[in-house]
């Protein structure tokens, strides 16, 4: 029973923190296109904010989905465990990397046009759509 409770933890963190590795890169989007310095300076504070939450969300999900690992057996399970661990190590680069696109904004040192933004947003999307079929339909 208790491995059924985690798992429903699991899902609400992941989804929670998908919420974040969605809108995050929405921000970047409009900080890309923003030209005025207040609103600027809010779009930054609500970046931060954010990417604040989506830290704090994702050490439960990964606390979590570590717990269930260990309840299957570290080395056991079909390719599919490991491929999805290997999606999940994409997903925390993709994380760290947000982070850096924020600082980079934080400086006003941004490389990249909103175009770039709007086309690196769509990342999350195959990483949880690969996590989710793995761990669905267990193909290997």
């Amino acid at each position: 029973m208790l491995m059924l409770w985690i798992k429903a933890l699991h899902i609400v963190f992941v989804a929670s923190w998908f919420a974040g590795l969605f809108y995050l890169p929405r921000i970047f989007v409009n900080l890309a296109m923003e030209t005025e310095p207040a609103a600027r300076r809010r779009l930054l504070l609500m970046g931060r904010k954010l990417y604040r939450f989506m830290t704090i969300i994702a050490l439960p999900a990964l606390a979590c989905g570590l717990y269930l690992w260990l309840g299957v057996g570290i080395g056991q399970g079909a390719g599919w465990l490991h491929a999805k661990l290997g999606i999940v190590v994409l997903i925390l680069v993709y994380h760290h990397v947000c982070g850096r696109l924020l600082k980079t904004f934080e400086q006003g040192r941004n490389r990249h046009g909103d175009k770039w933004y709007r086309i690196f947003n769509e990342i999350p999307v195959f990483g949880l759509l690969g996590a989710v079929l793995l761990v669905v339909i267990k193909p290997f």
